[in-house]
């Protein structure tokens, strides 16, 4: 069982229940279901005692789980061959995906709080797709909105830098790596770095941070090819996208 999450820095499957085992990274999620679709001899507890979880603390004391192996897919060499014809496909996908999760990820909230009128704007979305009652959604629109806005803040004073910059930066890094003979990073088809990258910018959509990027960037081609290759369940070698 799968459950998925908006507007909390991504549009990605946040937790999933297998044999009364949770599972709470989107990417532990994503590797472990991608690894089922290809290696369809292996069971989904067998796949998933392949990331194991480590326990330990942060800065300010509180535990942390991390998963081993996360961005890799647990598949038989000769799968592995037939998923990454070229030398340095494997790699490359998985240093995106870790790109996505420990850069770009955390570019989205202090870009769609950046300033009052971005967040109200946003948590306007959240309270209409969130069909919340009168009082409950003038409550979480006003004062979420506040309370997301000053966390915004924070985080930039803390950056030091035009947040909306870093946003476009980032996303041209990642079309520059993509480069100009291929549609997506996995060739004709998206692979999972696409899906990641994807995943975290599709939740500005309907945005004025959304809007900048596409009009300021050199995303935007690549971002439709996306939409498309998802709403068509297209996937590289012909394992469908689900």
């Amino acid at each position: 069982r799968a459950r998925s999450d908006c507007l909390s820095g991504s549009a990605r499957i946040r937790s999933l229940l297998c044999q009364r085992r949770q599972l709470n990274d989107s990417s532990v999620i994503i590797s472990s279901i991608k690894t089922r679709l290809i290696a369809k001899d292996k069971s989904m507890p067998e796949i998933l005692n392949c990331y194991p979880a480590l326990k330990s603390k942060n800065d300010s004391g509180k535990e942390v789980t991390e998963y081993m192996n996360k961005y890799w897919l647990m598949l038989s060499e000769a799968d592995t061959l037939l998923w990454y014809p070229e030398k340095g496909m494997q790699k490359e996908e998985m240093k995106w995906r870790q790109w996505a999760d420990d850069w770009l990820v955390h570019l989205i909230s202090p870009n769609v709080y950046r300033t009052t009128a971005e967040s109200l704007a946003s948590f306007d979305y959240i309270v209409r797709e969130g069909k919340f009652g009168s009082f409950e959604g003038f409550f979480a629109k006003y004062v979420g909105a506040a309370a997301m806005f000053l966390i915004a803040k924070r985080l930039k004073n803390r950056s030091g830098d035009d947040v909306r910059q870093d946003l476009y930066k980032a996303v041209n890094d990642w079309i520059a790596a993509i480069g100009k003979k291929r549609k997506f990073m996995g060739g004709d088809l998206p692979n999972l770095a696409d899906l990641s990258v994807f995943g975290v910018l599709r939740v500005m959509e309907g945005l004025q941070a959304f809007d900048d990027m596409m009009n300021n960037t050199k995303v935007k081609y690549w971002y439709r090819r996306m939409q498309k290759a998802t709403q068509n369940h297209e996937g590289r070698q012909g394992t469908e996208i689900k």
